[in-house]
């Protein structure tokens, strides 16, 4: 017998997937657990949809070990897998098993009205998603290598760790060949500079002085100064290597933005450059429609606050709990950009902090009133136009 609506929950796993359909009554349809493989995924698609004449998916994941599932056209409901956990206290037993995550999941996307489509967006947006994630672990890679780093050049010779900004490329060069002030100090500034230029390091004559000032402020030999020693060889070399990379996928990214029909728009925002647009980009998908309206925007990215009122207390507003970080970093970091290259944005800034607003508090202000600014651009398809300053009166 058919139903005429039904929702099937999935509780995504690596290997395998466990889906449990409800009907409009929360009566179980079908409990199954199914290998996260295309013909045994189209036997469970299949079955599903006998059973009903509208189907709703609801999903824990949206990428990921979910992305062979999700790619088949059915509309699914986007549940994060915090929600499912808060939602599970509400149900019977203490137990937690895939098929109960995978009921709660179908039974949360038959009640609740306030849960995001998934939107399977184009082929460019996919990629620059794909990208922008990898270059995020790259560069966190990068901070954790740099923080070993500076770490254990601090052991061993705490003076050339204040001088140098191991963040920069000639540091991290000089830091390949030489890692202990005796080191420094055989060689002498002369000969380090010119080692330094032969390996193509600007500034090598300040570098060198600067190394070898440090090395004489330092005599001592700490113990395990050998071995430590080498690990800084190594660790700046990775740093090296992995800013290699994120230049790489840098050149990727840039250019793949450029290709889509809102890149000008985009990056035509004070702040916005060519990165920042991308993962607004991968962040929203690139269709504003899915939004409906930019205050859902703003609220999606966390820059809008939400109530939290309570009895006679009214007017109390707070962050909200369940935002999108990626789009709020791109928001934020653009709004304090915009600070430094856009009067009118330091004018907002400024106005904000003259009515007593805290820095943050400030620059997400102005953060939510650029999500208007940018909504309008996109809708029309034109470019930002900054507006003149009002004259005042003399």
């Amino acid at each position: 017998m058919r139903v005429t609506a039904i929702w099937a929950g999935v509780d995504v796993g690596k290997t395998h997937h466990h889906c449990v359909v409800v009907d409009g009554t929360g009566k179980r349809l079908l409990s199954r657990r199914v290998a996260n493989d295309e013909p045994e995924l189209l036997r469970l698609l299949a079955d599903v949809l006998a059973l009903g004449d509208e189907v709703t998916w609801g999903i824990d994941l949206a990428d990921g070990g979910a992305a062979l599932l999700i790619n088949h056209g059915q509309y699914t409901l986007y549940i994060p897998g915090m929600a499912v956990n808060r939602a599970s206290e509400g149900y019977r037993g203490e137990g937690k098993t895939d098929a109960k995550d995978a009921a709660i999941i179908a039974d949360q996307a038959r009640i609740r009205r306030d849960l995001q489509p998934l939107r399977p967006g184009d082929e460019l947006v996919t990629e620059l998603k794909i990208l922008t994630v990898h270059r995020r672990d790259l560069t966190d890679d990068r901070t954790r290598a740099i923080n070993r780093l500076r770490g254990r050049l601090t052991g061993i010779f705490p003076a050339l760790e204040r001088t140098l900004d191991v963040t920069s490329a000639g540091p991290l060069v000089l830091l390949t060949g030489y890692q202990t002030p005796a080191a420094i100090r055989r060689t002498g500034a002369r000969r380090l500079e010119t080692w330094l230029r032969n390996r193509k390091v600007r500034g090598a004559a300040q570098l060198a002085q600067a190394a070898v000032e440090a090395a004489e402020r330092q005599h001592t030999s700490v113990r395990g100064e050998k071995q430590t020693a080498q690990l800084v060889h190594t660790l700046a070399r990775e740093v090296m290597r992995l800013n290699e990379q994120i230049a790489e996928i840098d050149k990727l990214i840039k250019a793949l933005f450029r290709e889509h029909k809102n890149a000008e728009v985009i990056a035509s925002m004070p702040g916005i450059g060519p990165l920042l647009g991308a993962e607004f980009l991968a962040a929203t998908g690139g269709d504003m429609t899915a939004f409906g309206t930019p205050d859902r925007l703003a609220g999606f990215a966390g820059v809008a606050p939400a109530p939290r009122d309570s009895g006679k207390i009214s007017g109390n507003l707070h962050r909200p709990k369940r935002y999108s970080r990626s789009l709020q970093r791109v928001l934020y970091t653009s709004a304090l950009i915009s600070i430094r290259c856009c009067e009118e944005s330091r004018r907002f800034y400024d106005r904000k902090r003259a009515e007593g607003k805290r820095h943050t508090q400030a620059v997400l202000t102005l953060a939510r009133r650029r999500v208007n600014v940018l909504w309008a651009l996109l809708c029309d398809n034109r470019s930002y136009e900054p507006i003149p300053p009002v004259p005042t009166a003399a």
